[in-house]
């Protein structure tokens, strides 16, 4: 219990900010074919390999639960202010979790055309969406307090794309919030759910059902393609880590009152060194966790 909590405490620090996703966490853990496969027997397990998943799945939820309560707590209230500092520790998340992919999946990974341009496929992704962004340099304007249609059907797309980030070992689903324009208020939203300001409480059960929708619809389509073609896989997933470095530089320009994208100027290498550090500490978990076992 203790050791899928800490795992789950992890996975929801990741979570919480754009940078990379619990899915990276849990592979850099070493318990990520547990957990995809967990959520996948959800979907379409016997009843015994359901049970098994609800309790593992729940073990981790806890941990997950604390850690980004603590995360958003934190986050809603010095986002704006600290973002060149929290954008440098973001990118050194990134840079050095991609090498610890590499050395984890070396044995899998076949360079091949098909290989290569996956990786040019997941760097476009994540680039396109981010250039494309309609609200990057015009503020978030969002009110989730106020529903209409068109706002549902957008908090919940965006759930859905959110989650199949955070599920595979990549882009955080954070990042693709970020792009979207909706990091900053859903964190907002959910911490003034925390402090019982209801307002926001129905635009978050919206995209709790867009996350849902996401797994059920996804989940299942990572799994199969990470058995049958984990190398074109594996290069996709650090083609998008490579493309969010693209998605946190614009990162400033979706605030509600947009920002300079991140230079070198406003770069922050001491920040940008903790996001290293965070990274290889969490590797050295992994040896800790799979001797617990």
């Amino acid at each position: 219990m203790i050791l899928n909590f800490i795992r789950g405490f992890c996975m929801a620090l990741a979570d919480s900010v754009p940078g990379v996703s619990g899915g990276t966490v849990a592979f850099l853990l070493g318990f990520y074919d547990k957990f995809i496969g967990s959520l996948d027997a959800l979907v379409a397990g016997s009843m015994q390999e359901k049970k098994e998943a609800i309790i593992f799945l729940i073990k981790i939820m806890v941990g997950w639960v604390v850690g980004f309560l603590m995360a958003v707590s934190i986050l809603a209230s010095i986002f704006d202010a600290q973002i060149y500092k929290i954008s440098s520790l973001f990118m050194g998340f990134i840079l050095f979790a991609i090498p610890i992919v590499v050395k984890e999946e070396r044995a899998n990974m076949k360079f091949n055309a098909s290989s290569i341009i996956a990786g040019i496929i997941g760097i476009a992704i994540v680039a396109l969406i981010t250039y494309f962004n309609p609200i990057a340099g015009q503020g978030s304007t969002v009110d989730l307090s106020s529903l209409n249609i068109s706002l549902i059907l957008y908090v919940f797309v965006a759930a859905m794309f959110a989650i199949s980030a955070m599920v595979l070992p990549g882009i955080s689903g954070s990042t693709l919030l970020l792009i979207f324009g909706l990091y900053v208020p859903i964190i907002s939203a959910v911490k003034a759910v925390i402090s019982f300001n209801l307002d926001y409480l129905p635009i978050l059960i919206v995209f709790a059902l867009g996350i849902l929708a996401g797994i059920v619809s996804v989940v299942r389509v990572i799994k199969w393609a990470l058995d049958k073609h984990r190398s074109i896989m594996i290069f996709l997933i650090i083609g998008m880590m490579i493309g969010s470095f693209y998605a946190i530089i614009m990162g400033p320009q979706t605030l509600s009152t947009p920002k300079a994208p991140l230079s070198f100027s406003s770069f922050d290498i001491l920040w940008f060194v903790v996001g290293g550090l965070i990274i290889f500490g969490l590797q050295k978990m992994k040896d800790v966790t799979e001797k617990a076992e």
